[in-house]
C-alpha cells in the first residue's frame, strides 16, 4: 500500500508520524512511503534521512496524499486534508475525537476510515501499539524536568562547606503511567517524593519507586478498585476526608504534579485556590491535565502564571517538548499497528475480525462505527412523536366506548323487572300445599254428616 506522512500543522506540535528507521521497515514490507518536505524538522529528522531510508520526499501535502491508501499522522489533521484523500483510504493518529465529533462524521461521509490510537485496547497483545502509554511515560519525565527548571532551588539535598540545601518536597497526584514516571524521575534527582491515587494497587507501585503513599486508607479505600484495575466512584464522605488530607499535605510541598485525566470529560478539580494560597512562596504546580481544563482551579491552559506566589504551568503538549524521543516511540507504535491493516500481499486490508482494529476504528464504509460520535438528533425527535400519538388515541377510544354501554344497560334492567313477576307466578308449591289440606278436611266432614 501507499503510505503518506505529512508535516504536522497543529500549533506547537513538533513530532512526526514516522522516522527513517520505521520507513526502512515499511519499505522492506513492500509498502511505498511519501513524506512531505520538512515533516521531521521539529524532531531533528532532516529530509535527507528520509530519502536515504527509501521514502519519496515531496514538496506539498497534496502531492504526498495523491493515491494514498493510509495516512499516518500525530494529531487530527485539518478538514482540508480530507479533500486530498481518496474514498476508502485510511487515517490513523492521535485524533482526540471527543474534541471534534463533527470531524469523525465528516470522515464517514467522505468514506475515509478512521483509527484513533487513543482507543487501542489496553491488552497484553497491544502493548507495543499503546501510544497513550508511550507518550505519557515521557510526558511524566518532562513534567519533572520543567518543574526543576521553574523551581528556584536544587531538588536534591546539597551539602557544602558553606551550608546544606534542603531537598525539594515533591507531591505527585495520580500514579498512572505519567505519574509513576514523574515519581521515578523526581527520585533520581534527589527530591523527597510523596504520591496519591484512588486505586489501592497504586500504593505498592508508589512504594516500589521509593516514594511515600498519601491517602485515607479506610475500608472504603480498600475496595475502591474494580476487577479490571479501574477506580470505583468514591462516596462524598470519603472525598471530603481525602480532600482535607491532601490540603494539609500540599501546604508543605515545593513541587506538585497533577496527572488526572478523564477521556472526553473536563479534568477533575483537585487543587482549590485555598490550597494554592497555603503553599510556600516559590512553589511550583505542573498541571499535566491542562489540555482538558486542568486539575488546579487556577490553571490557564497553554500558559505559565504566578498566583499567590506559586507558579502554575499549564503545558498542553508535554510530549512535544522532547520530540526526538516521543517521535521515536510513537512511530514504532504505528509500525506495530500496521500489520493489522495490511493484507497478505501488502495491500490496505484491515483485519475486521481483530479486537484491536475494531477498538481503534471510528468509521467504516461511510458509517460511524463508534456510538459516542454518531449523530443523536434522530433519537430526540422520535420521543415526542410517540407521546403525542399516545395522548390523542386514548380519548377517541374512550368516548364511543361509554355511549353504547349506557344504551344497552337500560333494556337489561327492564327485562329483569318483567321477569320478576313470572318467577312469583311459578310459586306452585304454595298452591299445591293447600290442596291436600282441603282433601283432609273433606274426610273429616263425612263422619259429621253421618252423625247428623
Amino acid at each position: 500500500m501507499k503510505l503518506a506522512v505529512l508535516k504536522e500543522r497543529t500549533s506547537g506540535e513538533t513530532r512526526v508520524a514516522a522516522t527513517p528507521e520505521t520507513i526502512k521497515k515499511f519499505i522492506a514490507a513492500g509498502h511505498s512511503v511519501a513524506v512531505e518536505a520538512g515533516a521531521g524538522a521539529g524532531a531533528s529528522l532532516p529530509d535527507t534521512l528520509y530519502k536515504d531510508a527509501g521514502a519519496s520526499v515531496v514538496k506539498t501535502a497534496a502531492a504526498a496524499l495523491k493515491g494514498t491508501d493510509l495516512l499516518l499522522c500525530v494529531r487530527r489533521p485539518a478538514a482540508s486534508v480530507l479533500a486530498g484523500l481518496k474514498k476508502g483510504a485510511g487515517l490513523v493518529g492521535l485524533l482526540a475525537p471527543y474534541d471534534d465529533p463533527a470531524f469523525v462524521r465528516s470522515c464517514a461521509t467522505k468514506g475515509i476510515e478512521l483509527y484513533a490510537m487513543e482507543f487501542i485496547p489496553r491488552i497484553s497483545r497491544a502493548q507495543s501499539m499503546d501510544a497513550l502509554s508511550s507518550q505519557s511515560n515521557l510526558a511524566g519525565y518532562r513534567a519533572i524536568i520543567e518543574a526543576a527548571e521553574i523551581y528556584g532551588k536544587a531538588l536534591p539535598m546539597m551539602m557544602t562547606a558553606a551550608g546544606t540545601v534542603a531537598p525539594a518536597k515533591t507531591f505527585i497526584m495520580g500514579a498512572g503511567v505519567a505519574g509513576l514516571q514523574a515519581i521515578a524521575t523526581a527520585r533520581r534527582l534527589g527530591a523527597i517524593v510523596t504520591a496519591t491515587d484512588v486505586r489501592p494497587a497504586a500504593k505498592e507501585q508508589v512504594a516500589s519507586l521509593g516514594a511515600k503513599f498519601v491517602a485515607v486508607e479506610d475500608e472504603e479505600f480498600k475496595t475502591a478498585e474494580t476487577a479490571s484495575g479501574y477506580a470505583k466512584p468514591m462516596s462524598a464522605a470519603y472525598q471530603k476526608k481525602q480532600a482535607e488530607l491532601v490540603a494539609k499535605h500540599i501546604a508543605k510541598q515545593d513541587i506538585v504534579v497533577t496527572t488526572a485525566l478523564i477521556p472526553g470529560r473536563p479534568a477533575p478539580k483537585l487543587i482549590s485556590e485555598a490550597m494554592v494560597k497555603a503553599m510556600p512562596e516559590g512553589a511550583v504546580i505542573i498541571d499535566m491535565a491542562a489540555e482538558r481544563g486542568g486539575n488546579c482551579i487556577l490553571t490557564q491552559p497553554g500558559k505559565t502564571i504566578v498566583k499567590h506566589g506559586v507558579t502554575i504551568a499549564g503545558f498542553t503538549n508535554l510530549p512535544a517538548r522532547l520530540s526526538a524521543a516521543t517521535t521515536a516511540l510513537y512511530a514504532k507504535n504505528l509500525l506495530n499497528f500496521l500489520p493489522l491493516l495490511s493484507g497478505e500481499k501488502g495491500e490496505y486490508a484491515p483485519h475486521w475480525d481483530d479486537e484491536i482494529v475494531l477498538g481503534a476504528n471510528l468509521t467504516r464504509a461511510g458509517k460511524v462505527t463508534n456510538d459516542a460520535f454518531a449523530a443523536k438528533k434522530a433519537v430526540t425527535k422520535k420521543i415526542p412523536v410517540k407521546k403525542a400519538t399516545a395522548k390523542k388515541s386514548t380519548p377517541k377510544k374512550a368516548v364511543p366506548a361509554k355511549k353504547p354501554v349506557a344504551k344497552k344497560a337500560t333494556p337489561k334492567k327492564a327485562v329483569a323487572r318483567k321477569a320478576a313477576p313470572k318467577k312469583t307466578v311459578a310459586k306452585k308449591p304454595v298452591t299445591k300445599k293447600p290442596a291436600p289440606k282441603r282433601a283432609a278436611t273433606a274426610t273429616k266432614a263425612n263422619p259429621k254428616t253421618k252423625e247428623s
